[in-house]
């Protein structure tokens, strides 16, 4: 091998030398980016499972026995709120009467009280004698000849008043609707009418009777004028009856007042229907219906 050979061997060897390290690292790149990429493993799309119903959970939970104490604990809640409830009941109307007759004997007190405490006699319920014994004696005297007289002279003296004599006027006939002494029918008769519509019926008091001319020809007709309590006894409706519409019940005017305001509670099982005519009196001549 000649001189020049040799040279160009040692070239080549020096040159391949140099070339080693870049390729063995362009190599070792390459593996390592291979092994560096991530493997994506296969996916699999689907639902996730279901989990239990809520339902089922619930129904299992109310199905399960109570246990010993928890049912213990709910008789002994039943029974104690069946009892309070049954105090209640007894003990309502009991504190309703005692404060309705505590307020009245005070209201009735109040009229003549003042004048003890001015004179320096402070006695509990000496108002309250004092006021009902002097309504006594206004009652017996106003049923002498110079009471009536007295209290004529005042009713003219009243009615020419313009705003007062109203007011007088319709008190005074809602006092003698209620008074023993007089003649008149009003709130003394308790009757059913079928109100507000077919089928269905309301208790009423007659207050009057009414003569209805000129209904078509068919002449006079007499009607009931009754009162049909709405609120309590103190609002009402007012409706002109004939009395083939009214049916007369064997009921007093006391027992329709407590069923008025009891609500109906107080209503008996059984109400009988009786035969006679509304407004004119025939009521101890009725006779019951089969």
């Amino acid at each position: 091998m000649s001189g020049r050979e040799r040279d160009r061997e040692r070239d080549r060897d020096r040159d391949r030398e140099l070339l080693l390290p870049v390729v063995a690292g362009e190599h070792a790149a390459g593996d390592q980016d291979a092994s560096s990429e991530p493997t994506t493993n296969p996916v699999i799309i689907g639902s996730p499972p279901p989990p239990p119903p809520t339902s089922t959970l619930t129904r299992a939970h109310h199905l399960h026995p109570p246990t010993g104490i928890e049912a213990f604990s709910r008789v002994i809640r039943s029974w104690a709120w069946k009892k309070f409830m049954s105090g209640c009941v007894i003990l309502l109307p009991i504190a309703i009467t005692f404060y309705t007759t505590w307020w009245f004997i005070r209201f009735v007190d109040g009229f003549f009280s003042p004048i003890y405490i001015h004179l320096g006699i402070d006695q509990i319920g000496l108002g309250f004698a004092t006021s009902i014994s002097f309504i006594f004696l206004i009652g017996v005297f106003m049923s002498s000849w110079l009471g009536a007289s007295l209290l004529g002279l005042g009713e003219f003296v009243i009615k020419k008043m313009p705003l007062v004599r109203h007011i007088y006027s319709a008190s005074k006939q809602i006092s003698a609707a209620i008074s023993p002494d007089q003649s008149s029918r009003a709130f003394k008769e308790v009757v059913i009418i079928r109100h507000p519509r077919i089928g269905e019926y309301a208790f009423g008091f007659v207050t009057s009777t009414v003569t209805l001319r000129g209904t078509g020809g068919h002449g006079d007709e007499e009607l009931a004028c009754v009162y049909v309590p709405t609120n309590n006894l103190y609002l009402g409706d007012i409706f002109l009856m004939s009395h083939a519409d009214v049916i007369i019940p064997d009921l007093s005017v006391r027992e329709a007042i407590e069923i008025v305001l009891s609500g109906g509670m107080s209503v008996p099982k059984i109400i009988s229907a009786l035969e006679g005519v509304v407004g004119l009196g025939e009521h101890d001549h009725a006779v019951k219906s089969p």
